[in-house]
């Protein structure tokens, strides 16, 4: 049988790293297979559903490079595809019928008031909460009767003194006493129904092969697997996939860098590492292999990969994964994803209010806004020559492509931002005015050819160091370094020196002897 799987989320607010890793596992399983990956959107929860919300789903996914091969945006053969749809269609109330006229469900006419006393009840005596009957669930034909025209839920009659088990594919065999489960409401007072039936049914209906998710939703895995076998239906294979924590072992928060999955793409991450770096959140392509493409991925993904202990989120790893990703773009790949990034309406919006609640050590806080500006002149810069070979050279040093901003700006301003400290150490040791007068010298001889150009910075500074006694050639790179870039860090000076050209360097050099 065809492997199918599907994303279904609930509408309800923004896509973040749990959503996104369910849908991209289930979206690699179906690629490794050739099978099929739906998209279904389960909105039956109508006082909380957002089709914002659904329309970030759609959009951000597509972003991150993950399609489907049906859904509510591409129609299929199992339309529609929105719950609430499907519920007007009449769909579930087919199938409620069934379980009613069965016994395997039941009409349960208790009030909220009733609901509250039972559970204060349970709780007092230190009892397992939740609804294992009431007055309902064997109620007579004239008690049932009596109640007539008044509000009920529907209920699913779980089997009592039995044993459920489900065959996890991550965890194995797991077994519940059926008493200690609770029948869980299928269909609410307002006639909708709840995940618990309407999943299900859709799941059976589309042909869902595995129900991959979190393992949350284990302790619902019996009673899910009790409705399947209610209405006769094979089961689908159950794969609980591990949940998520932080470095320290804690459930993921935003302190760990969790956020919304749009951030990740107005922070700089770029699909292809975002996609890895999820991918290896609980699950090994083996062979302690890390950095992957799509492809690679797909390739890979096997379930019996997945590992049953907590995957971690570890932001710093993914800034690795990222700039690796980064090095593998042609440059004229990467400035084409960089000049996009920055047009997008997502990156301004993150950026204009980004506020730094964990600043670097002896750094003051990162400021938004000046990050935009330092993005947007890349941007507007009208040289894409000269901005390409800057990007050529930040290439391998950057893990993010608004890392861009700084790292670049050096390059496209008339005069840098200067380090107080690092002038303050080398501008005043003693061979430096020498130093920069010599440079100064050589401008009028630049070969044009970027190759020539930085090969003849190296043996102009290379023969200054030998002329001056230097026993290393670090007093002459760095004092250069920073009065052409302010700062003490950066790609190798002499291919710096080369693409700066002779008139920003003499310009530079000029303004500070003024």
């Amino acid at each position: 049988m065809p492997v199918r799987v599907r994303f279904a989320p609930s509408p309800t607010g923004l896509l973040h790293v749990g959503a996104l890793r369910d849908a991209l596992f289930k979206f690699l399983f179906a690629r490794h297979e050739g099978g099929a990956n739906l998209l279904r959107i389960e909105d039956t929860d109508r006082t909380r559903y957002n089709p914002d919300s659904e329309e970030e789903f759609i959009t951000t996914l597509k972003w991150v490079g993950i399609d489907f091969d049906e859904g509510p945006h591409l129609g299929g053969p199992y339309a529609p595809y929105r719950q609430s749809e499907r519920k007007e269609a009449g769909i579930y109330a087919k199938w409620i019928e069934v379980l009613l006229e069965r016994g395997h469900a039941y009409k349960a006419f208790d009030t909220s008031e009733e609901l509250d006393q039972m559970r204060e009840f349970q709780q007092i005596n230190k009892m397992a909460t939740g609804y294992f009957g009431g007055d309902w669930r064997d109620a007579s034909l004239e008690k049932l009767k009596e109640a007539e025209g008044k509000p009920f839920v529907i209920r699913q009659r779980i089997p009592r003194d039995t044993t459920i088990a489900i065959n996890d594919l991550v965890r194995g065999r797991i077994e519940w006493d059926s008493n200690l489960i609770d029948d869980p409401v299928l269909i609410k007072a307002d006639g909708m129904p709840t995940y618990h039936f309407a999943a299900m049914v859709d799941d059976y209906l589309m042909g869902i092969t595995h129900i991959i998710r979190g393992e949350e939703w284990i302790s619902s895995a019996p009673k899910h697997a009790a409705l399947f076998d209610a209405f006769g239906w094979e089961r689908p294979i159950f794969v609980h996939c591990p949940v998520i924590v932080g470095t320290d072992g804690k459930k993921l928060s935003k302190r760990h860098g969790a956020t919304r999955v749009l951030d990740y793409a107005a922070q700089g991450f770029l699909p292809s590492g975002l996609k890895n770096f999820i991918a290896l959140i609980g699950w090994s392509a083996g062979e302690d292999r890390e950095v992957l493409t799509e492809e690679e991925l797909i390739a890979a993904f096997e379930l019996d990969r997945l590992q049953p202990s907590p995957g971690r989120f570890d932001l710093e790893k993914l800034r690795w994964l990222n700039g690796s990703h980064i090095r593998m773009l042609s440059p004229e790949a990467l400035l084409a994803e960089l000049l996009s990034f920055i047009g997008q309406s997502y990156t301004r919006a993150y950026w204009d209010s980004f506020e730094d609640e964990s600043p670097m050590p002896n750094k003051p806080p990162l400021d938004g806004k000046e990050l935009m500006r330092k993005l947007d002149r890349i941007a507007a810069f009208p040289d894409r020559d000269y901005l390409l070979d800057a990007v050529k050279l930040e290439q391998e040093r950057v893990q993010t492509l608004a890392d861009f901003g700084e790292a670049l700006e050096f390059f496209l301003v008339d005069e840098p931002t200067m380090d107080p400290k690092a002038a303050s150490k080398w501008f005043g040791q003693g061979h430096v005015p020498a130093l920069f007068a010599m440079i100064l010298d050589k401008c009028d001889s630049v070969p044009s050819d970027l190759s020539e150009a930085s090969a003849f910075w190296d043996e102009a500074l290379r023969t200054f160091q030998v002329s001056q006694g230097l026993e290393k050639l670090g007093p002459v790179v760095h004092p250069t370094r920073v009065a052409l870039t302010g700062k003490t860090f950066g790609p190798g000076l002499f291919e710096l020196m080369a693409l700066l050209g002779p008139e920003r360097i003499r310009t530079r050099l000029q303004k500070l002897a003024d």
